[in-house]
Parts: structure tokens; sequence; C-alpha cells
């Protein structure tokens, strides 16, 4: 069993439950997550320049992050997949049902580390894992952006 008590609550049981089956099972699994991926909101749709693309996937994608401006900075993710791109899809599934609704800094809490703790590597090719690593790093560095900028727009309403 991988370790899972320094990820949050919904990524940690995720990895619990891949770890729980086959390999085989655990594309399957990766599968199903591919097909939950939520389609991008209406503000999104037709728009990728205004989305980041992810490089070091194969297969094009592309995601932003909006970060809420309650307490706890309330992280919302949002990507685009294509349906014939089935891995990726999932890994980016993977990462919305783990992070989606957390604060950003429980996001930016999340090991860098964590795409391999899914069991997933002896699955994928080392290429594909590269793109999940991609997609995590992009979005922390996006929520670091966005609170910057909220930390920018509140000092100069108040100065």
């Amino acid at each position: 069993m991988p370790q899972t008590d320094d990820l949050p609550e919904a990524m940690a049981e995720l990895a619990q439950d891949f770890h729980a089956v086959s390999q085989q099972e655990r594309l399957q699994l990766l599968l199903e997550l591919s097909r939950e991926l939520p389609e991008l909101p209406e503000r999104y749709a037709g728009k990728l320049d205004s989305l980041e693309r992810v490089d070091e996937c194969q297969s094009p994608l592309f995601l932003t992050v909006e970060v809420g401006d309650d307490d706890g900075h309330t992280v919302h993710l949002f990507f685009d997949a294509p349906p014939e791109a089935p891995t990726t899809r999932g890994f980016a599934g993977i990462l919305h049902e783990g992070l989606d609704g957390l604060s950003a800094e429980q996001v930016l809490d999340v090991p860098d580390d964590a795409p391999y703790r899914f069991g997933l590597a002896e699955a994928v090719s080392p290429l594909r894992m590269r793109g999940m690593v991609g997609m995590l790093g992009r979005i922390k560095r996006q929520v670091r952006l966005r609170l910057e900028g909220a930390a920018l727009a509140a000092k100069e309403s108040s100065g």
C-alpha cells in the first residue's frame, strides 16, 4: 500500500482504490475516471487559449484553476482533453476528483510525487506518468499565482 497519510482525503481514498485491484483493473478504473471528467463550463467552452496547455501530456490537455475569494480560497479545476485520450483524461479525472473543492493550502500541500501513488507507473509508460506530474505542477503553480494576484489586489485596495 502506498503512503497516503499526507494526501487529501479524496485523493488518498482514490489511491487506496487503485491499490485494492489488479493492474488490469487499475486501467479500467482510470478509464471510468476519464469518462467522469466534467466538461468545461460554458465560460471556457471554445476558449482553449485562456487555458494552459500541459506540454508533458502526450495528448492535448488544457487546464485552468479558479481560486475562490472565500476564507479557504477554495480551488476549482477545469480540464479539456479529447475523448480519444482516455489515459490523459483519467489522470485529469484523478486530480479533479482528488483536489477540486479543496482549499488552496491543501492543494499546495499535495506532495509532488502524488501521481506515483496510484500504482499506475507499472501500467502506463513513464512518458504518460510525466503528463500527470506536469498537470499537478501546473495546478499548484496556478494556485500560487492566483493567491499572489488576490493578495496584491487586496493590498492595493487597502492602500
